[in-house]
Order: structure tokens, then sequence, then C-alpha cells
């Protein structure tokens, strides 16, 4: 490895604290969808109402903020941008706890979204400037992995918070005065993360950048979002699948970490802390094996000369899911429907690696944050917004009956994920071929996949 990557035990400190932020980011994000009943009793909202609060709420400036800090990431230093961006969520997070209403706790999970659009894409193209290509699987994995501890902390979190809280209706604190449960929740949650990004700022530093687009007298190209949107315009067929399909699968893995405990209290008669111990479990073993298994995955077959590694393996995850992600609300033991739960997120973890690692490998390096931006644009706009709120929709407009709340899941998951298959598939070929135009252009894009 050349010494200007950093030494190894540097690479992966870096892959480390980003996944520590990733972890705090998710269980702020992630909170929300275990105190349902308390904050909907409380505020007085209908499911549909709080589908906005953990899914438009969040997404709207997450999306569309992404994309001019990505823009940042691609031309300043990343560190720094990270950590304001931890800075930022943390406080909101914390500010969700003094809403006293709808609007404000809309307010507040916005200001968490555009907290949290600083991180992905700036610590995405930084890895791609630590590592070979056939490690980014393993590094993408290893710090997709921060998501499902942060969401397993989240619920695991929140139990034990309502457990403490249970016969404590409000907790009078100084300066903000009488607190409910959920409340108190956010702040202990929220307020950690100031520590964390004070240790991005002092100890992380900003990777010489490769893999630059260069013009024909061998110069660093400066690229603007023109430029990125006419390469993505150039390799249409692979990104409109990649993004829609990968999108269908962020749908299903998202929508079911936000209903699969509202699912359990009304269907199953879980405690709101038994399901938050039940889901921490799921996600922390399910999750977390799946997700280490697709990085795994992607090297692997990378290293055995699929250069469409990061969409066959997100094929292949696709599929798996795809049965168990219906069957799992239609069984009638919580056993059979756990166990199915698990088998169902084994797979929906497949597409944070394999969507990153597929991204990252095309992209040239001034714009692989911007790339990765407008992908999670896309994909929470579908995957979070419209997801979580079309479960809701079926549930209340469909249903009528909020106990059918897992049968909405199966039906609005399961056309998913025969898209995501559907979609992926029909990607691979068009990812090979946009691999072989960029390949015949090298000399003008130091540093791609061979």
């Amino acid at each position: 490895m050349h010494n200007s990557r950093g030494t190894f035990r540097y690479q992966w400190y870096v892959v480390a604290v980003c996944t520590a932020a990733y972890v705090f980011s998710f269980v702020d994000r992630q909170i929300l969808s275990l105190m349902i009943e308390p904050i909907k009793r409380d505020l007085h909202l209908s499911d549909t109402q709080f589908s906005l609060l953990s899914g438009l709420a969040f997404s709207l400036l997450y999306s569309f903020l992404g994309l001019p800090i990505a823009i940042l990431a691609d031309r300043r230093s990343r560190p720094v941008i990270i950590s304001v961006g931890i800075a930022f969520w943390s406080v909101a997070t914390a500010l969700s706890g003094l809403s006293k209403g709808f609007a404000h706790l809309f307010l507040a999970r916005i200001g968490v979204g555009v907290g949290e659009a600083a991180l992905s894409p700036a610590a995405y193209s930084m890895f791609s400037d630590l590592f070979p290509r056939d490690r980014l699987g393993r590094a993408y994995g290893i710090y997709s992995l921060g998501s499902f501890l942060g969401a397993a902390a989240a619920f695991v979190i929140g139990a034990y918070v309502i457990d403490l809280l249970a016969s404590v209706e409000t907790v009078t604190l100084p300066i903000v005065g009488a607190m409910r449960a959920w409340q108190l929740t956010f702040l202990i949650v929220g307020l950690p993360g100031l520590l964390l990004a004070l240790l991005v700022l002092l100890t992380v530093r900003d990777p010489r950048r490769t893999g630059l687009r260069r013009d024909a007298s061998g110069a660093a190209q400066k690229v603007a979002l023109r430029d990125v949107l006419a390469f993505l315009w150039g390799h249409r067929a692979t990104f409109s699948a990649h993004y829609l399909g990968f999108s269908c699968y962020a749908m299903v893995l998202l929508g079911l970490m936000t209903w699969t405990p509202a699912y359990y209290m009304r269907a199953h008669g879980l405690s709101a802390s038994e399901a938050g111990y039940v889901l921490g479990a799921v996600v922390l073993l399910a999750n977390g094996s799946g997700v280490l298994f697709a990085g795994w995955l992607v090297d692997h077959l990378t290293r055995r000369g699929h250069r469409d590694a990061g969409m066959r393996t997100g094929v292949i995850g696709a599929v798996g899911m795809a049965l168990p992600v219906v069957l799992f609300t239609q069984v009638g033991s919580l056993t059979g429907s756990v166990a199915l739960l698990a088998v169902a997120m084994f797979f929906a973890s497949f597409p944070m690696p394999a969507s990153t690692a597929a991204m990252q490998h095309l992209s040239p390096n001034q714009m692989r944050a911007q790339v990765a931006a407008l992908f999670l644009l896309v994909s929470n706009l579908i995957g979070v917004a419209l997801g979580t709120f079309l479960v809701a929709l079926v549930t209340d407009h469909v249903f009528g009956d909020e106990r059918l709340v897992g049968s909405s899941l199966s039906l609005v998951y399961g056309v998913a994920s025969v898209l995501a298959v559907l979609l992926l598939g029909s990607g691979c070929r068009a990812f090979r071929a946009s691999l072989a135009i960029e390949l015949a252009n090298e000399p003008l894009t130091e540093g791609v996949i061979r």
C-alpha cells in the first residue's frame, strides 16, 4: 500500500470514527419509532402524521441539502464538514425533546436531517481515498454497520428509559421544566454527539484525493454540478437502475425500522420496552451480520473479476429478502414472525455497502460525494418519505384499522422487493457497459477500478 494512503491503523481509525458518527446518527434518527404510541398520545397524532415525522420531516432537507453539502465535500475539508454536521443534528435531536406540538417536532426532525446530510457523502469520499478498490467493500460494510448498531442502541436505550420511567408521569429539569419520558429520551441521546463532533475535528485529517478526472494536459479538472449531471446522463441506464433499484430496497429496510415496533405492539401485544429489546436484538444480530457479509461479498466478487460486484450483491440480497418480508406479518406465532423478520433484515442490509461500492467504483473523485448525495436524495424521498407514508396511507385509508399495519407492511414492501430485483438485475449489464466506457477513457480519469 502506498504511503500516501496513510498507515493501515490510521485508515481503520478513520473508519471507526465515522462508524461511531453513523451510530449516533441512527440513534438520533431511529429513537422516534419506538416511542410512537406516547408521542401520538401526547401530541394527538394519527399514523399518517407520525409517518410525516419519521419520513418526510427527516428526508425533506436531508435529501435536498445533501447535494450542496456534497459539492463542498468534493472541494473542501471533509472532516470539518462531518464535524459540523454531527454537532448540528445532535442539537436538533435534543430540541426534539422540547417539542410541544406536531409543528415543533416536525421542524426539529428537519434539523436532524440537515445535520445528517453532511456525514455519508463526505465519509464515502474519504474512504475512496484511503483504501484500494478491493478493500472498499469491507470499509463500507463496517461503516454501514454503524447504522444497525445505532438502530439497535436506539431500540434498547428507548426501551430502558421507558421501563425506568414507567411509573413517572413527568420529570422536572432545571430551565426546561416538566418533561415526558419520551422528551427526556431525546435529550439523553442527542447531547453526547457534541463530544464526537469535537473528536472528529481534532483527530481526523483530510486524505489526499486520488482518482481525479484530468484534462488532456494532465491537469485535474474543476468539476461543476452540470458536469456531474452530464456524467450521470452519459450513464443513465446504469444510474437509473442503480438509484431506483436501491431506493426500492431502502424503502423496505427503512420502512421495517420505522413500522415493526408498531406492528409488534398492535398485533402481538408487546409493550414498547418489549418491542425495543426484541427489535434491538434482531437489528444487532441480523442486520449487523448482513451488512458485514455484504461488504465481504462485494470484495469477493470484485476479486473474482465481477466488475458489477456492487450491483450483483444487491440482486442477491433483494431475492433473499422478498419472501420473508411478506411472510413475517402473516404467521400467527411471535417466534415465527421474529425469525422471518431476522431473515428479511439480514438480506435487507445488503444494499448499504453494495450501492456505495458501485457508485464509488465508477465515479471520478471530484464527483464522488455529489453522485452519492444525488443517490441519497432519490433514496430518501422514495425510501424514507414515500416508504413510510405508503404504509400509513394503506393502513388508514385502505384497511381502515391500525391493527392491520402488518398487512400494509406485507403489501407495500413485497411490491418494493420485487421492483428492486427487477431494476438491479437489469442494471448489472448496464453497469458493466458503463465501466468499460470509463476504462476506455482512462487517460482522462486517474484511478478507475481495474
